[in-house]
């Protein structure tokens, strides 16, 4: 960041340079004031004599030399000339002044903002790389522990954000006891078990955690947690999924 540094540095000088300029300028327009007034007041005393030399005949109009503003009041004009010259070299001068720090100050912000997106490129590559490794963990085969025994977890929504991935998708539940060969079509199971009283139940079959499940990515999903079987999974999803009715209100939301 050290060009924030220059750049401060050169600011700082700002204020001093444009006091001792604007001081410069309001002597400048004193002094032309002064001499203008001077200049004002002699010339119109060479009017009068003129004018009396006219009326009393000792000036006639075949002396243009005495018809003419004497070379001290010529003099002062060129010199209120010079001195308003002066003030407008020093006016340009300023703004210059000023007009470089603004384009330094644009300078700096475009330096500012390619710094921005710079990061902003880094941090983007390092959350997709852990995405993408997290990604990989989460698919590893169920002996690697990416699929938990519901006996042992038999709550999946007090550990919601434990269950979920870098990328969103939950961890599947399946049985304590996992059989020898998976059917390829889990049908919906309508049990009609005891159920402990302070089990909590899931599903759109409003029973208690068996076999594989689904969790719903919307987190204000009702219900959150489904057996594979009542929506009709086969194996787990890939990317986000969301059940029917929060699927159903997407839709409808989008359809606004």
């Amino acid at each position: 960041m050290g060009f924030l540094e220059d750049f401060q540095a050169s600011v700082e000088t700002l204020p001093a340079m444009l006091h001792k300029n604007y001081s410069l300028m309001r002597e400048l327009d004193k002094s032309l004031q002064g001499v203008q007034l001077e200049n004002e007041q002699r010339c119109q005393q060479e009017i009068e004599d003129i004018k009396h030399g006219l009326e009393s005949g000792s000036i006639t109009t075949y002396e243009p030399a005495k018809l003419k503003f004497s070379d001290e009041a010529i003099e002062e004009q060129k010199h209120c000339v010079r001195i308003a010259d002066e003030k407008v070299a020093l006016a340009t001068q300023t703004y210059d002044l000023v007009d470089a720090h603004i384009q330094q100050l644009d300078q700096y912000m475009r330096k500012l903002e390619e710094l921005r997106l710079e990061k902003e490129a880094v941090a983007a590559a390092a959350a997709a790389a852990a995405d993408t490794a997290v990604a990989a963990t989460s698919a590893a085969p169920a002996g690697a522990g990416s699929l938990r025994s519901a006996a042992a977890d038999p709550a999946p929504k007090t550990g919601r954000a434990g269950e979920r991935s870098r990328g969103g998708r939950k961890k599947a539940k399946v049985p304590t006891e996992m059989p020898t060969e998976m059917p390829m079509e889990q049908p919906a199971i309508d049990l009609e078990l005891p159920v402990d009283p302070n089990e909590p139940t899931y599903c759109f079959c409003n029973q208690v955690s068996y076999g594989e499940m689904v969790a719903c990515d919307n987190p204000d999903c009702k219900i959150e947690w489904f057996h594979f079987g009542c929506v009709g999974l086969k194996e787990q999803p890939r990317g986000k999924w969301y059940c029917l009715s929060c699927s159903a209100f997407q839709k409808k939301r989008k359809g606004r």
